[in-house]
């Protein structure tokens, strides 16, 4: 009795999904169409070739398959070796290293992380 119910389930979210892509494919179908036509003279797309363009998008942009969370795993590398680096430091090196961050780009490894008042440039 119970695995049906987990059946049941199962089946609706897939076929949940199914009709989400299926609506988000044809309300950027409608958006394409009424606006990219008169603002910028491109192409009248079909539904499918709406879909075809959507999976396109997210292949190139957010990639596919196990490399796709790559660049999270980078930043949150980037950030706990920061905090390690940072968390080594004497509290006058931290100021040193905040001022040269500051001089260079105008960024303030605190003011990122909300623990400090935003600097102003003057």
């Amino acid at each position: 009795m119970m695995h049906r119910r987990w059946g049941w389930r199962v089946a609706g979210m897939i076929v949940l999904g199914f009709v989400a892509i299926a609506a988000i494919a044809a309300i950027t179908m409608l958006l394409w169409n009424a606006l990219i036509p008169e603002l910028f003279g491109g192409p009248v797309l079909s539904y499918w070739q709406t879909a075809g363009l959507l999976i396109l998008s997210h292949i190139l942009l957010r990639g596919w398959g196990p490399w796709r969370h790559r660049g999270h795993w980078r930043h949150d590398h980037w950030g706990r070796r920061m905090a390690l680096k940072m968390e080594g430091m004497t509290p006058e090196e931290r100021e040193k290293f905040r001022a040269e961050w500051r001089n260079r780009c105008g960024w303030d490894p605190d003011e990122a992380s909300g623990s400090s008042e935003p600097q102003t440039q003057h």
